[in-house]
């Protein structure tokens, strides 16, 4: 069962209250001392639920660290009596961890009682050791508790030296990184192939893959200077993407994990895309809004967590921003891809000169689909109105048409990505994917992000593709949080969801 899990707020102390009631009958904390809790500088606490409409929480947990303390403490944890044995006590325990690895703690303390075997055996299984015994400590019962301590300071001085390898679509990526240090970014793409079919064809994809892997490998690791035998662990996409794509990268790395007995990490595509900006910035800041725009995705998404917390506002319900590009350009003969065509056409056009419409924009459409975005009707605009002049053998300009187009695409994927800034009260908006070197996107986005005081997050053009540095980004962030590898059992997931950071 997947858990979802995002920072509490005061908005949620009713229903901790009645699970902290439930779960601890004789010695449940006060209503007001919880509420210091939720509300206090140095606590940080997470609720769990089993469905993202957050209908029913089946979990808290909390966390206090004080600023320059290398010591951390786990404050509570409850799991609902329904919900228990499922791992989830385990998944609340892994956020806390990983939220005191962020925060520089060396070591993190906790009190459980003596008669509770069940707690125990989670915290010894993440690698709590028992120091010291509190006798009485759990009142009116007279229980005894023991106190437990993780020692995080080798967790969280190594940076561990990754390889990602990214296989989504139609570009062979592997890119080589030493904690949040890049060291080899290498891409090979097999575009060429698909430009006579005018889009990407899965087969041939595939084929490119198989063709690709070991040079573009091979290139990486002679790039960052390294051997395979010096890799800490590999992390390799899963999903979402092409089918036949992922399974060639999968496979790759499943076997480059066996021959090395290196771990191996099964990560998402998107959240790569989001983890990226730790090879510029050190740190993904969350919360943060991404809009993430290429051929195959277009997708917005609520960053409260990079490996932990993310939610999907909205996506395309149809044609994604790069295959309406890709289409575009088809229909006025400019050639695959679409979109470098488009832009090179549409600086030369006047972007006012027709009025496409923009879809999802209407009032009775944002109540329904506020951040979905729909691009399909707005391709089969172009074409009618194109269709309707050359049947009328009326002259019309291509630069023209190209940038009225290009207008209706951008003016709306960056009124929702502000919109969603604005309506959750983030003021930090981070773009990745191929269709963000569109010239009008970047410098549209910028303009209305200074107008409403967002902060605005552009990766270098190399790292918005799909590319290997990603997934090893992902990938190192995810070892330095002392998660545990995939098993090997895992396969590829074209529909992967976006709240599935890592696959088990």
């Amino acid at each position: 069962m997947t858990l979802y899990l995002r920072l509490a707020t005061e908005a949620d102390l009713e229903r901790i209250m009645q699970l902290e009631n439930q779960s601890f009958p004789t010695d449940a904390w006060p209503e007001e001392s919880m509420r210091f809790e939720l509300n206090g500088p140095h606590t940080r606490y997470f609720v769990a639920f089993d469905a993202p409409d957050e209908q029913n929480l089946i979990g808290y947990a909390g966390l206090a660290k004080l600023q320059g303390n290398p010591q951390a403490d786990i404050q509570t944890i409850a799991i609902a009596q329904t919900a228990r044995g499922k791992g989830h006590g385990k998944k609340l325990m892994e956020r806390l961890i990983t939220e005191a690895i962020h925060q520089g703690a060396e070591e993190i303390f906790l009190e459980v009682r003596a008669d509770n075997p069940v707690a125990q055996n989670l915290y010894l299984g993440l690698g709590f050791e028992h120091i010291d015994t509190r006798k009485r400590y759990y009142q009116p019962a007279d229980i005894d508790a023991w106190v437990m301590r993780l020692r995080l300071e080798k967790q969280n001085t190594k940076q561990p030296l990754v390889l990602g390898i990214e296989s989504s679509c139609d570009e062979t990526g592997i890119g080589i990184v030493r904690g949040n240090t890049l060291l080899a970014n290498v891409i090979s793409s097999s575009m060429d192939l698909h430009a006579r079919f005018g889009g990407v064809v899965p087969e041939i994809a595939a084929r490119a893959h198989l063709e690709a892997l070991q040079p573009t490998l091979e290139k990486a690791l002679k790039e960052a200077q390294i051997d395979l035998s010096e890799l800490d662990a590999i992390a390799v996409t899963n999903g979402p993407g092409l089918a036949g794509a992922l399974m060639v990268g999968v496979g790759a790395a499943k076997a480059l994990a066996v021959a090395t007995g290196k771990p191996l990490y099964a990560v998402n595509h998107l959240v790569g895309h989001v983890g990226v900006d730790v090879l510029e910035r050190g740190e993904v800041i969350t919360p943060t809004i991404a809009l993430l725009v290429s051929g195959g995705h277009t997708s917005l998404l609520k960053v409260n967590d990079l490996l932990d917390d993310v939610e999907l506002l909205g996506e395309t319900i149809d044609d994604a921003a790069g295959e309406a590009f890709d289409k575009v350009a088809r229909l006025l003969d400019l050639g695959y891809p679409g979109g470098p065509k488009i832009d090179e056409q549409a600086a030369k056009g006047d972007p006012k000169a027709i009025r496409f419409p923009r879809g999802l924009t209407l009032p009775k459409d944002m109540e329904k689909h506020r951040y979905d975005f729909s691009f399909s009707g707005l391709k089969t605009a172009v074409a009618r109105w194109v269709e309707v002049k050359e049947a009328a053998n009326e002259p019309y300009s291509i630069p023209d048409v190209a940038a009225s187009f290009r207008e209706a695409v951008v003016d709306v994927l960056v009124t929702k990505a502000v919109n969603a800034c604005k309506d959750h009260g983030i003021p930090r908006l981070l773009l990745g994917g191929g269709v963000v070197a569109n010239a009008r996107l970047r410098e549209l986005a910028k303009e209305q992000c200074e107008a409403n005081g967002i902060e605005l997050r552009i990766p270098a053009f190399s790292l918005c593709t799909d590319n290997g540095a990603m997934i090893a980004a992902l990938g190192a962030q995810l070892v330095m949080a002392g998660r545990k590898p995939s098993n090997l059992d895992f396969g590829a997931n074209s529909t992967l969801p976006v709240t599935t950071v890592q696959t088990p």
